[in-house]
This record gives C-alpha cells, structure tokens and sequence, in this order.
C-alpha cells in the first residue's frame, strides 16, 4: 500500500514524533510510506530522510497555490491513502487528494479540540471534512468534542488511541545524577503546558520534602519566562533544565513521578512513553491525558492551575512509595493493552482499508 502522510512540519513535537513511528513501522510491515511537509522538514524529518523515507517540503504559499501544488502531487505519486494530521493539512491536501482520485483520505486530530471553538477553523475543516473518509479523535474527549463542532460530519468521527513505541531502559551509566525523589516533564515549553503551576506546586511541596526535584525536557518560547520564576522562587537547587534532547530514555528510566501541567492536552506521546516504564503520573485534569490516567488508574489528576491541589499530589505520591508501585504496575499494564504503537497501526489499516 502506498501511503502519504501529510504534516505541516516535523520539527519537534507529540503528534510529529507519532507521525514518525508510524512511518517507521508501517514501512516495516512493507508499505510504500512518505511524508509531504507544508512548512519545513524539522528534526524529526531529518532523522526520516537519513533512514530512507522520503519526505517533500512543499513550501509556504497561498492557499490556491498550495491546494494546486497538493493535486500535482498526488497525481504524479497516486497514493492509495492520504493520512492528515492535523486541521491545516487537512485544509490544504483533503480535496486535492480526492480530485486525485486516491481512494483513502483521512484525518487525524492530535489535540483535545476544546470549547470554546475557534469558529471559522471548525466550520472550515468540517465543511473539507465531508470528502474525508474518516476524522479520527485520539481519545473519547476529542471525539466528543469534535461531534460537537459546528457542521460536524458525525458518522465519521472514530476514536483511534494514540500509540508510541516503548521507552527501552537506559542502561545505569547513562543515566542523569539524582539528587532526591524526582519528577519529569518532556515537551514543549509553550503557554498551554502551563508549568508555572508545575513550578509553584513544587515550591509548595519543596517546603516539606526539600531534595525534590524536577527535569525539565524540551524547548520552546516560554524557556525565558521560566527561568525567571524558578529564579523567583528560590527553586534553582531544585529545577535542572535540560534543553530538547533525542535522548530521552535515561530522563524516563531515572525519573520517579511523571508530571503535566496542561491547560489543555489531547493524549501526549510523553505521557505514554511514561506509561511504558512504569512511571505514576500527575497530570491536570484535561482531555486523554487525565481520560487515560483515571481508566487505568495509573495517577492522579488535579484541578487545572491549581499549584495547592498539585502539590498535594505530589506530596501524596512521594512519601507513598507502595502507592507508587501499584500506579507503576497499571501503568505499563495499560500501555501494553491499550498503547503500543502496533495497536495504533492496526487501527489506522483498518481504516485505510475501510470506506466510511
């Protein structure tokens, strides 16, 4: 099968780095795969070129242009399937890849798609929408909330889990120095992740557990804004910004307790690759993350920005270390029932094979 993959870029991020796998393991399984970017190849695409996947850089242009540069493609490579991420791809290569006359056009939404809507852009992918084969959630609250987006095409709309492939166990002399019980994040360090309430719920529970510790993994706009609040906190033994790093099973395979702080979040790769060493997590109560945390009782969910509530998680699990254990065991018990990327692949050859 012939399948082309459709990101705006692949630089750094969650649904980029499941765009990626999936690649990887459907080209395992004998597939034709490669990757159309809007905007720029990014790291991730670099890593995909170098191992032998081809991956096109259409170029930013006005939308006529690009929906004509979409239908020039898929004419000269004739996919049997064009898989979207996300609502601008969907946007620009939906309708070119039908004109084409590719029998499989779907669309994958990787965030939780939250009211209060953006209008137009809901309108706008609903109404393209209806020459999709299907409009895949990745997790029951962006399902749900996508049904209730206005004109949205309803019969279409299926839930596919997002997968990732397991974290492999760093071997001990790779591993970070600790210096205490320690918590993680990995991501972006964008506005939406919120960890100033990460950071100030570690304040909080620093006062009565003083070694605790916190790495933070990714980069991103907010790093500046960060800086200076565990500046202000007093919080700089405690805080260990690590920059973006490929590497991160030593940061899984060290950590203790795996933290989000999110305003809002559909189902992160972070958080199942967390599940996939056994980390217990903390994470807001918002979207697939807290949806995925409760079914498998792998956690504990608080209050969106409420830095007390999460410290008190944080207090809760670091001096409970059998509740630990128990978390641990239903969280890779849940990511091998429910998570793997094979699951996930699956679920998405289904669908390529099947009409709505």
């Amino acid at each position: 099968m012939k399948i082309i993959h459709v990101v705006y870029s692949l630089e750094m991020g969650g649904a980029e780095i499941l765009v990626a796998q999936l690649c990887r393991l459907q080209r395992l399984h004998g597939h034709d795969v490669s990757v159309i970017a809007y905007s720029n190849l990014g790291t991730l695409g670099e890593q995909l070129v170098a191992e032998g996947i081809p991956v096109a850089v259409l170029g930013e242009a006005p939308l006529p242009r690009t929906l004509l540069r979409f239908l020039s493609a898929f004419k000269r490579l004739r996919p049997d399937v064009v898989h979207c991420h996300n609502p601008a791809p969907t946007l620009q290569a939906a309708i070119p890849a039908r004109l084409a006359g590719v029998r499989s056009v779907l669309a994958t939404r990787h965030s939780l798609v939250a009211p209060p809507y953006e209008r137009g852009t809901e309108i706008a992918f609903n109404a393209v929408a209806r020459s999709l084969n299907w409009i895949v959630g990745i997790c029951d609250a962006t399902c749900m909330n996508l049904q209730h987006t206005p004109g949205a095409v309803r019969e279409r709309i299926v839930r596919v889990y997002n997968g990732v492939d397991p974290i492999v166990p760093a071997a001990s002399a790779d591993l970070p120095i600790k210096r205490g019980l320690t918590l993680l994040f990995v991501g972006r360090l964008a506005a939406i992740k919120n960890l100033p309430t990460l950071l100030r719920a570690l304040a909080i529970a620093v006062a009565r557990i003083p070694d605790l510790q916190l790495w933070v993994v990714g980069n991103g706009a907010e790093r500046p804004h960060l800086d200076a609040l565990v500046a202000e906190l007093g919080m700089k033994q405690n805080v260990t910004f690590w920059g973006e790093r490929l590497d991160v099973e030593g940061f899984f395979s060290a950590a203790d307790i795996y933290c989000m702080s999110s305003l809002s979040e559909g189902l992160p790769m972070s958080l199942l690759q967390a599940m996939s060493v056994g980390l217990p997590a903390i994470v807001t109560d918002v979207g697939g993350m807290a949806e995925v945390v409760k079914n498998a009782d792998a956690g504990l969910a608080t209050p969106i920005a409420d830095p007390s509530a999460m410290a008190e998680a944080i207090l809760q699990l670091a001096s409970d270390s059998s509740r630990r254990r128990a978390l641990s065991e239903n969280a890779r018990a849940a990511y091998q029932q429910h998570f793997t990327l094979e699951r996930m692949a699956a679920s998405y050859m289904e669908l390529y094979m099947r009409r709505s």
